[in-house]
């Protein structure tokens, strides 16, 4: 694997950025410029990556291209096809995105996000997108939700069969898939399916944790890596299986102590698998 942060570290220049990553014994970087940037800086942080052998995971998007406001949702979708060109013009394995939601909450939880029409709104504003820009290095992914599609290792199926596009890949997130507390403590099947129905298609991994409360009603939160329920080991162990230099992105921890802590936790776990 290629542990990589999406926290971005403090610096000036991208010699320095690529630095800070190397001294912390991170194999992949998530591009920290969008599209906006001028080319002159765009060139040099993709240089610095390339000189230094560092896997360019992912651009991200993270708007909503289903947003009810016309105006909104059309600028969204512009910003989608950009941020394609720009993960294809650098080299990175794959622009991420949510599907979207049906209301004013960027990535929030409606009714409408599940319905047959929303289904085929989200293929036909895909297909939209990867026929505009035809990427070959790059392929634009999804991130799974657990209050939104796709949701389930069988759900991301279904778009990758509707959309049909060579150039559309998976990004994959476990923990946004624990959707009740069955799933969370069968999470090594969950694992395992993910990577049995989508694993050749996968360029890049989220690492998270998350841990069941008792309270009521259900109620599953992210915790720091290794503070939950959900089995690393396996993740590492399925990635590497179809990938065996799989980005693999710690994210939403506080500080950059808790990433450190956790590069060292996923270092160790990936050791011990190895053994």
């Amino acid at each position: 694997m290629r542990l990589g942060i999406s926290y971005q570290f403090a610096h000036k220049t991208p010699e320095e950025w690529e630095k800070k990553h190397r001294e912390a014994g991170l194999g992949a970087v998530v591009f920290p410029v969008d599209w906006t940037a001028d080319v002159k800086t765009i060139d040099a942080y993709a240089l610095a990556a390339k000189e230094n052998d560092l896997v360019i995971a992912g651009v991200g998007i993270w708007n909503n291209p289903l947003d009810p406001d016309p105006v909104k949702r059309k600028e969204n979708r512009i910003r989608c096809v950009r941020q394609l060109e720009l993960a294809e013009y650098v080299g990175a394995k794959c622009c991420v995105n949510i599907t979207g939601a049906k209301g004013e909450l960027w990535d929030g939880s409606y009714k409408g996000n599940y319905d047959q029409e929303t289904f085929d709104e989200i293929v036909s504003y895909m297909q939209e997108i990867l026929d505009a820009v035809k990427p070959v290095r790059a392929k634009y992914t999804l991130e799974t939700m657990p209050h939104a599609l796709p949701d389930s290792p069988k759900s991301y199926l279904e778009f990758i069969k509707a959309i049909d596009r060579p150039s559309f890949g998976v990004h994959m997130d476990i923990v946004n898939m624990l959707v009740s507390p069955r799933v969370y403590y069968d999470n090594r099947k969950l694992i395992q399916n993910a990577f049995d129905l989508l694993g050749d298609r996968i360029l890049s991994c989220h690492v998270k944790d998350a841990i069941l409360t008792h309270d009521l009603t259900v109620c599953i939160r992210e915790t720091e890596v290794g503070k939950g329920g959900v089995d690393l080991g396996l993740y590492i162990e399925q990635a590497e299986k179809y990938n065996p230099e799989m980005p693999m992105i710690i994210e939403h921890l506080e500080n950059m102590d808790q990433y450190l802590r956790v590069i060292a936790y996923m270092k160790s776990l990936h050791k011990s698998k190895a053994l």
